[in-house]
């Protein structure tokens, strides 16, 4: 009777944590993270961790000719390539339901993403990001028409203020001029059917209702985005990882209004 009772208590024990993993392992997201222009997955590192270390499996993208993949760069990369480099990761490491954020110049990536498969992807994240339309590149999008000052450009490679390649890596990199001409496509009823958050990070001397006067935070209510604020600048990520972390799990229940 004994060893009937210590089988069976047993048995409950490794039914409950088995019902527990299961729990777990179903509450775990897919995060895909783009960085944004000169920059490369390594500014996602610490975001990216602070996400594992509740479950999450993530992709800290690195687009060709930054970031690690500096050796590669070259004047002919252009905004395809990008789109090409985060499409053909989802899709060689077999990704789905993935959550998929574009921080910056990434929104300009991740548009073309959710254009080409809409079917991987569970729901999107805008963070501090640009935000185009069909067939316009981001200085388009600026109305910028490109660099003001030519002397920034060097053999086709942009060089904003902050590059630092001669410093210790990780740092800023020189980025094709082309990432930035190219236009994007914007066009599938269903990627403009998916659950999409905008967030707009929020610097001490920005209020909200100023911030909300900008293009890419209009054009987020036009589209019936959810519309979310993190106090930081532009690199709230750098500044405070484990609250950007938290807010793009949060995101995920984000519904679109109607439109």
């Amino acid at each position: 009777m004994k060893h009937l009772l210590f089988r069976t208590t047993v048995f409950f024990l490794a039914f409950s944590i088995a019902a527990r993993t299961l729990a777990t392992d179903s509450e775990r997201e897919t995060f895909v993270i783009v960085h944004g222009a000169t920059a490369g997955g390594w500014e996602w590192k610490s975001t990216g961790d602070y996400l594992k270390k509740e479950g999450h499996e993530v992709y800290r993208a690195t687009l060709t000719g930054l970031g690690e993949r500096y050796h590669l760069a070259n004047p002919e990369i252009d905004l395809d390539t990008h789109i090409d480099d985060v499409v053909n990761l989802i899709l060689f490491e077999d990704l789905h339901d993935v959550v998929l954020s574009g921080h910056s110049y990434g929104g300009m990536v991740i548009t073309g993403v959710i254009n080409e498969i809409p079917e991987r992807i569970k729901h999107v994240i805008f963070l501090d990001a640009a935000v185009p339309n069909d067939g316009e590149s981001i200085w388009d999008m600026f109305g910028s028409g490109g660099p003001r000052d030519d002397s920034r450009i060097e053999n086709g490679m942009l060089l904003t203020p902050w590059v630092t390649e001669k410093t210790t890596p990780p740092h800023n990199t020189p980025q094709s001029i082309k990432t930035f001409s190219q236009a994007v496509s914007y066009d599938n009823p269903a990627a403009k059917a998916l659950d999409v958050t905008f967030v707009a990070f929020i610097p001490e001397e920005q209020s909200v209702e100023e911030r909300s006067q900008s293009k890419t935070w209009r054009r987020a209510v036009e589209r019936g985005w959810t519309i979310r604020t993190f106090p930081g600048g532009h690199v709230a990520q750098q500044e405070d990882p484990s609250g950007v972390a938290t807010l793009m799990y949060e995101c995920i229940g984000d519904v679109n209004t109607d439109r």
